[in-house]
């Protein structure tokens, strides 16, 4: 008996030592793995090469002389594969100018003297620029209700051909006013390389709207404005992909970016789209940035607005926008997920236990802007 675990112990100290040779490999492929993923991003390849996947699986169970299976040699080099390519990308999200993990400070942003970073704030305004006296409406009631950040549309990406495309360059126009005349700061989208410098003449900051995030000739475009900008993901996007399209508005030196979760496409039909609300604290996990939420996208409906921007800044947001027309019913957009003026107002009352003392100091029942 005593001889037998004697040998019992001499096989595990073996076993020990075999698992200790085997790590010292694993962390040597590892790092010929590194090495070939900067000779990869050298040159622009792909990190993942199936083929050549393939190809290093079929040499490596040719090579089985068991007692092992070959079906378990394959799911035992699978998942070394799978760990390699982990460690790749891991190593590309370190380099990334928005990641955290690069080690810079966050990304405060501050235009004209408000400031998206140091408190919750609110973004909100009709989906559309239409007219003059609908500007100047709610222009007015933000002022009133003390909200520092203006949206409208002018240029408007719209599913269908035959639907209203905003105003253009006049919309521009009208939203500029309105914002010096009550000192807002205006927030409204680019749609194409070729107006991106107009917008920026008259915005205050830039937005890119989901069906653009890939569009990386433009995100090129807004990022050498040198403006902030408004990033809004994909509705079929992962956050690995969405950070990758603020890399593209970094690259340019321009890090004023605000990313912003407006829901991703599910089967759900109840709502527009479906609010990922943890994109909120995994995206301020793996950046630099500030996220804000469009609750009023997620939506596609006004009822449910008020339960989806207490959940957003609940779970950290930095802000959330949301869409306000003075008469919804008659809106030339979106007019299903408009909140009327009142309904807004009922809004802020309903966010007040989630921001910050400032913004609860702007948005005071008597309706006086606390900055001025």
């Amino acid at each position: 008996m005593a001889k037998e675990l004697a040998s019992l112990e001499a096989l595990r100290r073996r076993i020990n030592a075999i698992n200790h040779s085997l790590l010292d490999l694993l962390n040597e492929r590892a790092r010929v793995v590194q090495d070939v993923r900067e000779v990869k991003t050298r040159y622009a390849m792909e990190l993942f090469s199936p083929s050549r996947e393939q190809e290093m699986l079929e040499a490596i169970v040719a090579a089985n002389r068991g007692p092992f299976s070959n079906e378990a040699v394959r799911r035992i080099f699978k998942e070394v594969f799978r760990a390699s390519l982990g460690l790749m990308e891991e190593e590309g999200r370190k380099e990334l100018l928005v990641s955290r993990a690069a080690g810079k400070r966050d990304v405060v942003v501050t235009v004209r003297g408000r400031t998206i970073g140091l408190g919750p704030v609110v973004i909100a305004g009709p989906c559309s620029v239409e007219d003059e006296v609908q500007m100047e409406t709610v222009a007015r009631a933000m002022k009133r209700l003390g909200v520092g950040f203006l949206r409208g549309g002018a240029y408007k990406p719209r599913t269908s051909p035959y639907a209203f495309q905003g105003l253009g360059k006049r919309g521009l126009e009208l939203l500029a006013a309105v914002g010096r005349k009550y000192d807002l700061v205006t927030v409204t989208e680019v749609v194409d390389t070729r107006t991106a410098g107009l917008v920026a003449e008259y915005a205050d900051i830039l937005q890119i709207g989901s069906r653009n995030m890939a569009n990386y000739e433009l995100l090129k475009e807004v990022g050498a404005t040198m403006k902030p900008v408004v990033l809004k993901r994909g509705f079929g996007a992962t956050l690995e992909e969405f950070l990758q399209a603020a890399e593209y508005i970094a690259g340019m030196g321009n890090e004023n970016i605000i990313l912003c979760e407006r829901g991703v496409r599910t089967f759900a039909r109840e709502t527009r789209f479906t609010l990922d609300i943890s994109a909120v604290p995994l995206l301020k996990q793996m950046a630099r940035l500030k996220v804000i939420v469009d609750t009023s996208h997620a939506a596609g409906r006004r009822d449910i607005i008020p339960a989806l921007s207490r959940a957003a800044l609940a779970a950290g947001a930095d802000g959330v926008m949301v869409e306000v027309h003075p008469n919804p019913n008659i809106a030339r957009s979106d007019n299903q997920q408009q909140l009327d003026i009142p309904q807004f107002e009922a809004l802020l009352e309903d966010l007040r236990p989630f921001l910050g003392a400032a913004d609860r100091a702007a948005h005071r029942p008597d309706g006086l802007d606390a900055r001025g």
